[in-house]
């Protein structure tokens, strides 16, 4: 759902059907669920569920849809118990991927997602062997009808590493710490739409394909992005 070169992630994102919506939803209620499970049902008092919560938002998840999510978490003994699992490895052309899941069986999930890189010609890694080829980023888009000089001011006084604008959005990249300063600030300025909230991972190096190679790199990630158990999905493909 995430990751990948800077900002190609929102152009796949706006691209997404009405069919795998439904999936992302779901995959997005697993994570508000183990969020809430974890801490307090109250974003304003538990920052993962805050960020759940965000990235829920920012993918125009309904209201209702995320708080039945908090509700089951924290209302039943029957939700079930996920952990968070990482595999790290490489698909095509030598292209560095991190695929991060939430599962209730690792044997299962292992499977899938060695099967996938297999099938495209790729092969699964050993922990951290790909994983410092990225850092941890936050990463807020928000639609350039406020004034740039305004918002570029408000998000670098409270702390952001970047501000440009691209089309019709202002995208912001904050460090890890700085994350939550920089969105309580927009909403301060009077920011009402976010159209991606969350922490992620940027590459810090990448990889450039010709067209066909960027064809079978993107065939392996929507792969593992249709599978139930993986959440985000981050490589250094360098897009055209």
């Amino acid at each position: 759902m995430s990751g990948h070169s800077k900002w190609a992630t929102i152009h796949r994102k706006k691209g997404l059907i009405d069919a795998a919506r439904g999936k992302v939803f779901q995959k997005l209620a697993k994570e508000i669920m183990v969020a809430a499970k974890g801490g307090s049902p109250d974003p304003n008092q538990n920052a993962a569920l805050r960020l759940a919560v965000d990235k829920a938002k920012a993918q125009n998840m309904p209201k209702d849809n995320i708080n039945k999510a908090i509700e089951k978490a924290t209302g039943s003994n029957d939700a079930a118990n996920y952990e968070s699992v990482r595999y790290e490895g490489y698909g095509h052309g030598g292209v560095a991927f991190m695929v991060d899941c939430l599962t209730d069986n690792r044997n299962r999930t292992a499977s899938q997602v060695r099967s996938a890189f297999t099938k495209a010609g790729g092969n699964l890694g050993t922990d951290g062997s790909v994983s410092y080829m990225f850092s941890r980023r936050g990463s807020i888009v928000i639609p350039s009808d406020y004034d740039e000089d305004t918002m570029m001011m408000v998000a670098l006084d409270a702390g952001a590493l970047d501000f440009e604008k691209s089309g019709e959005q202002y995208l912001i990249t904050t460090d890890t710490e700085n994350f939550t300063n920089v969105r309580n600030a927009l909403e301060e300025a009077g920011v009402k739409e976010f159209l991606e909230c969350e922490l992620t991972y940027i590459p810090n190096m990448e990889v450039t394909l010709d067209e066909e190679g960027q064809e079978k790199v993107h065939k392996l990630v929507d792969t593992l992005e249709d599978l139930d158990d993986v959440q985000d999905v981050y490589y250094n493909l360098k897009e055209d």
